[in-house]
Parts: structure tokens; sequence; C-alpha cells
């Protein structure tokens, strides 16, 4: 959670007690320093915790040995066991810090205490422990403490025992109001033909058609069209004439965005969100693309298809590249059968399923058929090393440049994750973050806090950024019926 968003939301002022869960500091180790001038306490049974998962592989040890280089440098200025202010340790470039509006810092301390428990958590567990801290701070005089918790039992333990309890929101955004990529204006008829015909259209002769009035006709606001957005223009007087622009990154016209005339590697559009899409994928100039739907909408096929046509045909890229999370709605990748390869083959059947469908005659028509099947032709392609297919797991710490890389599954990520990804692209690279924010499988994570919406929300406006949300199934009526309905 955001301690300012704390202040303006409570009536109350002045420095309280933040109590971390261990779930906190593994979303974000940098989560330390975001509290301002308030004080950051940590529960020893949180360090023990993180001890124990720094021996983990994947992302969650990573983030519980990052947290731990956190504390060891905290030492330097003193004992935190007594508390020492995070201004006083030069933290490295890359963790974000937030100090107060006059440039106070706060204190982080860990509190090694045997706190005596309400009866009603009088059970040994670590989750028990940690919330006594909490516990125990609320009793003391004019003490303020709030316990911050991504489990969602963990917190309604605490505020049944009447500890105000939050969850960490300071990389949050509003899910119901998350940035779409594009928006529906009506306009006349001569600005849709202007925009066609001279292949450009100043965003200034769209100001009455952004202008938002009230019920008595008086301007409320006007819209405003951010950089590689996108506008559907409908024809006030005739519904079936319309047109869509994107406005130029770091210009004030839009540009026109026409209709494929040819299959992108045996994918035609088949809707404007589609259409967007595309417009996004194979523009050189936009280096990161962030799709977001629901399931059979055609995120995944899309990018796919436009980084076979860039890599393939176009060349424009060395290799293509598609990682996923590795997530599982069920068991784990260990359960699976098989030694490294196989394992990965049975987490990648998705992507494997996609790629199958563009190299087959179905999915390329205009594609010349050989003696050879879709799965020999992709074999070959590994073989080539021109696509890799690799589990998230395996893109930290690599640099990526020259190719077009495509995340698939995003949602699973958190922001940090993200970044982390997103700073490994070189020069001349292309990313792709696709996913859909109603399927997560992060315990830790939801609609709000994911990578995925973390990113289209503060990407929005940047001119190498662009993003479309696709709303309309295409995978099959039985798919767009169950997606609805279910």
């Amino acid at each position: 959670m955001s301690p300012a968003q704390t202040e303006t939301a409570q009536p109350d002022s002045g420095v309280k007690h933040f109590v971390l869960d261990t779930n906190v500091l593994l979303h974000n180790p940098g989560a330390l320093f975001v509290f301002q001038e308030n004080h950051v306490v940590i529960p020893f049974p949180v360090i023990e915790e993180l001890d124990t998962m720094k021996r983990r592989e994947d992302d969650i040890g990573r983030a519980a040995r990052e947290c731990i280089r956190h504390l060891d440098r905290l030492r330097q200025a003193g004992e935190l066991t007594k508390g020492v202010r995070w201004n006083e340790v030069d933290l490295p470039s890359y963790v974000g810090s937030s100090a107060s509006q006059n440039g106070e810092a706060g204190t982080i301390a860990i509190d090694v205490g045997d706190h005596v428990r309400p009866h009603v958590i009088a059970a040994d567990t670590p989750d028990n422990r940690i919330i006594a801290v909490a516990w125990d701070l609320n009793q003391k005089p004019g003490a303020r403490a709030v316990f911050v918790s991504k489990d969602l039992a963990a917190r309604i333990k605490s505020d049944a025992l009447g500890i105000r309890t939050e969850d960490f929101e300071n990389q949050k955004i509003d899910a119901d109001r998350l940035y779409t990529g594009f928006i529906e204006i009506d306009t006349p008829c001569d600005t849709i033909d202007d925009l066609y015909r001279d292949r450009m259209l100043p965003i200034d002769d769209l100001s009455e058609s952004l202008t938002v009035r009230n019920d008595d006709g008086d301007e409320a606001y006007i819209r405003e069209l951010t950089p590689n957005q996108f506008v559907i223009l409908k024809d006030i007087e005739d519904e079936a004439h319309s047109g869509i622009g994107r406005r130029l990154a770091d210009t004030d016209h839009l540009i026109p965005v026409t209709g494929q005339k040819k299959p992108t590697y045996g994918v035609m559009a088949r809707n404007v969100q589609q259409t967007m899409a595309l417009d996004l994928l194979l523009d050189d100039e936009i280096r990161m693309v962030t799709l977001l739907g629901a399931a059979g909408t055609g995120k995944t096929l899309l990018a796919l298809a436009a980084g076979m046509a860039k890599v393939f045909t176009e060349q424009r890229y060395d290799k293509l590249l598609v990682a996923r999370p590795i997530m599982p709605m069920g068991r784990d990748i260990g359960y699976l059968p098989g030694d490294k390869d196989e394992k990965l083959g049975a987490w990648m059947q998705p992507i494997f399923d996609n790629l199958s469908y563009l190299m087959s005659t179905r999915g390329s028509p205009n594609q010349n058929a050989d003696s050879i099947g879709a799965e020999q032709r992709i074999d070959k392609l590994i073989g080539d090393g021109r696509l890799v297919l690799e589990p998230l797991t395996y893109i930290r710490g690599r640099s990526i440049p020259h190719q077009f890389m495509i995340v698939d599954e995003a949602q699973n990520l958190t922001p940090h994750e993200v970044k982390t990804i997103a700073s490994r692209v070189g020069e001349g690279a292309k990313l792709i973050l696709t996913g859909d924010i109603e399927q997560i499988d992060n315990p830790y994570l939801d609609q709000s806090s994911n990578g995925l919406s973390y990113t289209v929300e503060r990407m929005r406006g940047v001119g190498l950024v662009g993003h479309v949300t696709l709303t309309k199934s295409e995978r099959s009526e039985l798919a767009s019926l169950a997606a609805k309905l279910l």
C-alpha cells in the first residue's frame, strides 16, 4: 500500500508503524523503502521465511535473496533491532524509494520480541507470530500499527483482532478503469474523408468531437489522446461510414489505420481491435506492445503471426523468442514426466498449438505446402536457432538484442518481474506482453496488482509503447459463449 494513499484516505495523521508480511517483500523487495517517513517493522518470523525461501531457484527465491541483501545493507547504518533510517544507506539505482514531501525518511526495524498472542491465534505458526507483532504494537498507548499483507486470510484474521489491515497497494492500479488503447468518437463525414485522403489529420480538427458536454450543453472536459492511442471515428450521419486513426507517437497528428491487404502469416484481422493490434505489432518504430483480452480474443495468435512475419519472412529480427512464466494452474513443471526438454514441451504446448496452426496450410493458405508437416517445420526452426521457446526462468540475466520477444500469460508476473524482463531487451528488439487479467494463477496477484495491468498504465503515453484491449472472442462460437456466460 502507498503511505500517501493512507494519509489521504484516513482522517488521522502522523507517523505510523507498518508491519510487513513476508509475501509483501516477495512481491516487491523494494517495498521496504516506499513508506515515506513512517516506520517499517519486519517481524523476525519474516526473516526466517526469507531464509528458507532464498534457496529456491525461481522468482520467489530471487526476491528473497534481494530482500536479504537490502537488509544487509541497512545493517551498515546501525542496529536493525533498534531501527535504522533507510536514507542513510546507498541503495541500488533500480530500487524505487519514497520519502515524505519534506524529504524525511522513516526507519526500518526487525522485531525480535516474543509477544503474547490472543487465544484465537495461540497456535505457534509463522502467520500468527507475525500478526502478534502488529497486535502488540496496537496495545501500546499512542501507537498506530498497520498490518500489510497480500495474504487475504491473514488480513481477515488480523482485521478480526481489531488491527488496522491493508493490502500492499503501492503498485496497484484501478483495473475497472484500465487503459484500453482506443476511444470512439462521433465526427462529421468530412473529417473521416480528410484522414484517409491526406494520410494525416491534425488532432485540433477533432477538438469538438473530443469535447464531452453536460446535459445543459456546457463543456465538461476534453478527452485526451495519448501517443499511439487509437480513435474509432464514426460518421454522425451515416453509421456505415467509419474509420480508424492512431495518434502518431510524439506528434499532434492522427495517421489512418487501414485493413490488411494480405494475410499476416496466414492470419487476417477479424474485428476492429485485432486490426489495431496488428497495426502496433507490425510497426517497427513501436518497441513494446501490450495486448490484453479474454480467452479466444486472438492476442497470442496475432503476436505469433506478426513475429513470424517479421522474423521468417521480412527477416527484420534475428530470432523469435517466446516465453511463458512457470505458473501452473495445477501441479508444477517438476511433476511433469520426462527430462527438461520434455517437461518444457508439455508446458509450452499452447504455444506449439498456435505455431502448428500458423505453419499449417490451413493457417497459411498463401504459403506453399511442402512434404513435411508443421511439427517438423517447427523443429527445424528451433534447430536453426531462429525460434526459441523458453520459460521465463532462463531469461533473467540475459541481454536480448535484435529479437522479437513474446511473453505470454504476463498477468502472472509481478510488476518487479516485468521490469526485470523489459530491462533485458537490447538494441533493435521488440517486446510483446500478452495476457488475461481475469485468469491469474499467482496467489498473491489480482487484476489491479499484476505486472501486465501495471505496465499498461505506467507505460501509457510513452512513444515507443502501444496497447490494445481485445474484447471479442474469435476462437469459436462455443468459446465466445463460454467466455460470456461461464
